[in-house]
């Protein structure tokens, strides 16, 4: 069954932009996902229509064979999102951040600590429970970002740049997480302007451009296709050749 299911996707902004472009793709349940572009490709509205967020303007969209226009709410409990921006209160503790967030999926303050644990202890955020998030530096924001996604155990995260502005040594740390979340079942989607972390971490990879996909096949078949070409010089060679 595929996690996620988009056909002949279409997203014209007011003024007549035109986001998406007739957009197909899927991406089958348990894969690790890599969805790749230029700013402005149209990867941050494709991730917005699958999460309700933005409203396309043709095409379907399912998220685990639930139609979004028909079953929207019932999807959404199936998805975590990372955005790009940190979005939480920065007054509030970091436990409070997690528990508040289960709170909008019915899930009670006394299960929502008992979940949150496991969750901060693997991002290494447990010590940090009681302080208020403005405390954390980047990196352990971007953490936190990532426990809230997941306190109501999603079957699909959807990470949009989690790494941005993160040291080396956090960054290797937050694969060898997402890797065995990913590893034990959740189906991951990432979005990444650093190319070694996609092809770090992903089975399959879309590049999108000016709202078309260019490439949606598994990374090793890519980059065997390319020969000696890592997956940096081949994203910037398809952009190159498609800005020409």
């Amino acid at each position: 069954m595929p996690a996620v299911s988009v056909k002949n996707l279409r997203k014209v902004y007011q003024g007549g932009a035109e986001a998406l472009r007739g957009v197909t793709l899927e991406v089958e349940e348990g894969d690790f996902f890599a969805l790749l572009g230029p700013n402005g490709a149209g990867k941050t509205t494709l991730i917005g229509i699958v999460t309700s967020l933005i409203n396309k303007t043709s095409g379907e969209v399912s998220v685990f064979d639930m139609d979004i226009d028909k079953n929207r709410s019932l999807a959404k409990t199936c998805i975590g999102l990372v955005p790009q921006e940190f979005n939480f209160n920065i007054f509030e503790k970091v436990e409070d951040i997690i528990t508040t967030q289960a709170g909008y999926y019915g899930i009670p303050l006394v299960q929502a600590k008992k979940d949150a644990e496991p969750i901060l202890k693997d991002l290494g955020l447990w010590e940090k429970k009681g302080e208020t998030s403005q405390n954390l530096s980047g990196g352990m924001k971007r953490r936190l970002m990532i426990a809230r996604a997941l306190i109501h155990h999603p079957k699909l995260l959807i990470l949009d740049e989690p790494t941005a502005g993160v040291d080396v040594e956090m960054r290797h740390s937050m694969w060898n997480f997402l890797r065995r979340i990913n590893a034990e079942g959740t189906t991951i989607i990432l979005t990444t302007h650093y190319l070694e972390e996609a092809e770090q971490l992903s089975r399959n990879v879309a590049i999108i451009n000016k709202g078309t996909i260019l490439v949606n096949e598994p990374t090793k078949q890519l980059l065997a296709r390319y020969g000696e070409k890592n997956l940096e010089q081949i994203y910037l060679d398809l952009i190159k050749a498609e800005n020409i």
